[in-house]
């Protein structure tokens, strides 16, 4: 971590102050805690109690208790409001936080000793900012930190609880740091390994030299289109698959599509037109919009493990939504990186000051609100639900609500590990410690989080045609799916969560999963995830995973938006309540299972299910809702 040079005095408080600040604000009562580390990070001992680093005292959010409300009503079919989408400052203003919390907290704070001076805070940003020394955030918030360190050789500061007074808890959602590890994770140097030591997702890669010549490749994947669709695929099976062939945009100008990647993931210009070469000889030439978050930048490299991602995600959005703008959202720079709050706080500025530098690089500036949300939002990334605190996920939470009230569509890929967590590792259920040889299942958030658009992956099955059924993907990747330990289920889930325990009920105990049908379930939709073709460095290879399938689902949904742009309507924005309402919609996956846990995991069954969700996009069935009925002009092209 980073320490800045200025050092406070400590600032001892009287026993008789000590006395008065307990008799006006009540007792402390613990506010977070946590039994244990977070899997790959262990206390080292030796801080230097009289550094001092930066505090943020994250305010609790004005009109809470309305969000979902207010949400459902522009998301919602069934609502007169449906589509009538809040601006950036209408929602800002909405959440922001009260004068009687600002006030509380100033209170507190100045109460325990510190001066005023030292106190910052921009309404309606959301923080109480205050640089102190460690001892002086031990004493006032009675607890105790230490130097933790990732298996990477990561530092990180941290504590295991910490308290506040009863009268102020409800003022505060979380402060930092604390007891959080949403910190970024330098790659390791083990080439055999080159997404472990990220705690932002993962991806099966599996790089291939082709045995064929680079003419048998074009027959195989031009002239033979989508008979090969079983062992590799390619934008063609895609269309075949999910028939939005001949779909004519009308409104790409107006239109977006966001793919957001962290530093160090890149792609090369060279890979993107040798893609197009193969695939789609319209988008040769074609480069993405960089919008630069935090010092995002892309890197020169040629290694595969920092190319993959952004090829992939990159490669098929572009070959799907042309002549539809991508922006690339690059995030963090290569020493610092960045986690999903430096992209949050790129895009909203009244986000920034919840920002915690130990956590979440700082950036001087940082990028505060500099970049503007595309309509459609994909992200191939995630975290374990269990290795961040509940506070701080319902924080990062309610901003993908606030997008949704914005009319963006904010996808999250479910995961490829099954029911078990990033790289296979499940819960002990005696200690609560994250192991490969834990027996209970390890969501994945922010798929958990009821206000983003979690997609799980597909396959078609060895021998079969795009004709037929798909099921779960269980090539090298098994898809992401199972119930929140935190976040309780929405409305609009709750009729297909109840049927899925009423017909289909799980043969695990609570012991293993949440079981109690009351919680958020994911993911909501899938697509394909299997052997997908890429270039990559020059070559092409075949990588598998919910990363493939996001963006091909983001890209869709693009396409569902220029039909309503063109038509003078709004874009679809947060989709759940709309797609629960129409599970029609989809092809419904009945086979195939999640495995992981030492557990064959969930099996898909018809309806709803915790491995495919609703299924996979029937575009032309999509268009027809999704448009009210209304023509549209669309076929089915087989050809590139």
């Amino acid at each position: 971590m980073r320490f800045l040079p200025l050092f406070f005095p400590l600032l001892l408080l009287a026993t008789a102050e000590g006395a008065s600040i307990t008799h006006r604000l009540g007792s402390y009562t613990t506010h977070e805690a946590r039994r244990h580390a977070p899997s790959g990070w262990s206390k080292r001992g030796g801080l230097n109690k009289r550094a001092t680093i930066p505090v943020r005292i994250n305010l609790k959010q004005g009109n809470l208790n309305q969000a979902e409300k207010l949400l459902m009503a522009v998301s919602h079919p069934d609502s007169p409001n449906y589509g009538q989408h809040y601006s950036a400052k209408e929602v800002a203003d909405l959440f922001a936080p009260s004068r009687e919390s600002i006030d509380a907290v100033k209170d507190w704070l100045i109460s325990a000793g510190l001066h005023p001076h030292r106190l910052q805070y921009s309404h309606p940003k959301g923080a109480v900012l205050v640089d102190m020394a460690i001892e002086e955030i031990e004493d006032l918030l009675q607890t105790e930190y230490d130097i933790y360190e990732h298996e990477s050789g990561q530092p990180h500061v941290a504590c295991d609880s910490y308290s506040v007074p009863q009268a102020i808890q409800n003022h505060i959602d979380f402060i930092t740091p604390t007891v959080h590890f949403d910190a970024k994770v330098a790659k390791r140097d083990d080439s055999d390994q080159p997404f472990k030591a990220f705690n932002i997702g993962d991806l099966k890669i599996s790089f291939i030299t082709p045995k064929i010549q680079f003419a048998n490749l074009l027959d195989i994947f031009k002239q033979q289109a989508v008979k090969n669709c079983d062992k590799q695929t390619t934008p063609a099976c895609l269309q075949a698959l999910y028939g939005y062939g001949k779909y004519q945009q009308r409104a790409s100008m107006e239109n977006s599509l966001g793919i957001v990647e962290y530093t160090p993931q890149s792609y090369l210009p060279t890979d993107l037109d040798l893609f197009s070469n193969m695939f789609s000889n319209e988008t040769k030439g074609y480069r993405p919009d960089l919008v630069s978050i935090d010092g995002g930048v892309l890197i020169n490299t040629t290694s595969p493990a920092n190319l993959v991602e952004s090829s992939l995600d990159l490669q098929y959005a572009i070959s799907i939504v042309y002549p539809t703008n991508t922006t690339l959202y690059q995030v963090g720079d290569p020493v610092k990186r960045a986690s999903f709050n430096n992209f949050l706080g790129g895009l909203d500025a009244t986000y920034c000051e919840a920002l915690d530098p130990v956590h979440d690089a700082v950036y001087s500036p940082p990028s505060c609100g500099s970049a503007k949300p595309t309509n459609v939002i994909s992200t191939s990334y995630s975290y374990n639900e269990a290795d961040l605190t509940l506070a701080y996920e319902q924080r990062q939470c309610m901003e993908y609500m606030k997008l949704g009230m914005q009319g963006v569509t904010v996808i999250f890929s479910s995961g490829d590990y099954g029911v078990a967590g990033s790289a296979g590792v499940c819960i002990d259920p005696a200690t609560g410690n994250r192991t490969v040889n834990g027996t209970r299942f390890n969501p994945s958030f922010p798929s958990t989080c009821p206000y983003v658009t979690s997609i799980g992956a597909t396959q078609v099955n060895n021998g079969s045609s795009v004709y037929e059924p798909e099921s779960a993907c269980q090539q090298h990747a098994f898809s992401g799916g199972g119930f929140s330990n935190r976040f309780p289920i929405p409305d609009y889930q709750k009729q297909a969560v109840g049927d899925y325990f009423a017909k289909y009920t799980p043969p695990y105990t609570a012991a293993q999963y949440n079981n109690s049908g009351a919680t958020r379930g994911y993911p909501d939709i899938s697509a394909n995830g299997a052997n997908y073709v890429v270039a990559v460095a020059g070559k092409f290879g075949m990588v598998a995973g919910t990363s493939a399938s996001a963006p091909v689902v983001a890209s869709i949904l693009t396409l569902i938006n220029d039909a309503r742009l063109a038509a003078g309507q709004p874009t679809i924005g947060f989709i759940n309540p709309f797609i629960y309402a129409h599970p029609e919609m989809f092809n419904d996956i009945t086979s195939g299972g999640n495995q992981g846990c030492g557990t064959p995991g969930f099996t898909a069954v018809p309806g709803w299910d915790p491995v495919t969700g609703l299924g996979t996009p029937n575009f032309p069935k999509m268009l027809d809702k999704f448009m009210g009925g209304k023509d549209v002009t669309l076929g089915l092209s087989l050809s590139l």
